[in-house]
């Protein structure tokens, strides 16, 4: 397999519903009859790069060595603040050692295309990323007028380059609702493979939204990394015991 592994994992979080005119605001909540529904309807926005935005991306960086260890390169969390131009940014050390850095979106997504330039054959490391990450990171890209340097979507359904998503790859490429080859959520996965949860200390994906807004950057930010770790961690397991290409 590749020298030079990057685990990776973004949060989301809805555009401001301000930012929609009318005629958008009827289409987003079109068949809801309810406070109820529209308000799942708005809290769905966050799936999609048409109407949420990308407010942290985690990244680690392994390379191996001459005795094949990975070796730790780089371990960063970047949070979205749009306080900040574009190309500026605010770095401080995480507790754990990581970099945690403040920039706008626009500069995040052109660090990470960054990185994928710098490192043409760096292979990425996800869960679920091929369905959710990629294409989200892509067409935000396109969305706030940024390049990419790699098509994180290019190759087919069941054969894409420099890319291992382990989702795809412990269901065997063959997911569905029920049996053998069910499509668990990552913190069943992490779980049942003996792998600390990332969401143990009380974070996740459905609370990123309402802590991006109070201002509880910090914490999206480590609860990104631990997804990172445990993606990592995951990919481990199954790179000595499943990967049998």
């Amino acid at each position: 397999m590749a020298d030079s592994y990057c685990v990776f994992d973004i949060e989301t979080a809805p555009l401001s519903w301000e930012s929609f005119d009318e005629a958008q605001h009827e289409y987003l909540l079109r068949g809801t009859a309810s406070l109820e529904e529209q308000n799942k309807k708005k809290a769905e926005m966050a799936l999609s790069p048409i109407t949420a935005q990308v407010v942290c991306l985690g990244i680690i960086h392994f390379e191996k060595d001459e005795s094949g260890e990975f070796i730790e390169k780089k371990r960063t969390s970047y949070l979205q603040d749009n306080s900040l131009a574009e190309g500026e940014f605010t770095s401080e050390d995480l507790p754990n050692g990581a970099k945690f850095v403040r920039c706008s979106e626009k500069t995040l997504l052109t660090n990470f295309w960054k990185l994928l330039r710098q490192y043409p054959k760096l292979h990425l490391i996800s869960f679920n990323g091929r369905t959710f990450d990629a294409p989200f990171l892509m067409l935000r890209s396109a969305i706030l007028r940024v390049r990419p340097s790699r098509n994180l979507m290019e190759g087919t359904r069941f054969n894409y380059p420099l890319h291992t998503d382990l989702i795809d790859e412990l269901c065997f490429y063959n997911g569905g609702q029920s049996g053998a080859t069910r499509r668990y959520n990552f913190d069943f996965f992490t779980k049942s493979f003996g792998i600390k949860s990332p969401k143990s200390e009380g974070v996740d994906g459905s609370k990123v939204a309402e802590y991006f807004q109070a201002g509880r950057g910090k914490e999206i930010a480590e609860y990104c990394l631990r997804d990172v770790q445990a993606t990592w961690e995951l990919f481990l397991v199954w790179k000595e015991y499943l990967s049998l290409r």
